[in-house]
This record gives structure tokens, C-alpha cells and sequence, in this order.
């Protein structure tokens, strides 16, 4: 199951990420998103996936 993040729950989910990285990331095109409103939404996989290069082996279960 997809979880879509708000800046703030990204910068949340991995240490050292702060909302200012994660704006930014969006803003370049680095990190997947969309716009709710004024609001960036981010998919969690795709964060892992820009951050990390890959998705967490735990991710990738199907429910």
C-alpha cells in the first residue's frame, strides 16, 4: 500500500532530511511530487528511491 507524504512527515521519516532539503528536492525536480492545494505531496517510495537510490527491501511486500 502507497503512503503519500507531506513535507514534513518525509523530513520526519529519514534522519538528517530536513523540510527545507525536502522543498527544495521538489522544487528541482529531484523528488516526485505533486501539489494538494499549496501543499507538496510525496510518495514514500519515491522518497526512499531519491534519497537512497533504492526502495527498503520491507517496502516492497505486497499486501
Amino acid at each position: 500500500m502507497r503512503r503519500i507524504l507531506t513535507i514534513k512527515e518525509a523530513a520526519k521519516l529519514i534522519d538528517g532530511l530536513t523540510e527545507y532539503r525536502v522543498r527544495q528536492m521538489c522544487k528541482n525536480g529531484l523528488l516526485p511530487c505533486f501539489m494538494a492545494g499549496k501543499k507538496y505531496m510525496i510518495d514514500e517510495q519515491a522518497l526512499y528511491k531519491a534519497v537512497f537510490g533504492e526502495i527498503p527491501k520491507d517496502e516492497n511486500k505486497i499486501a
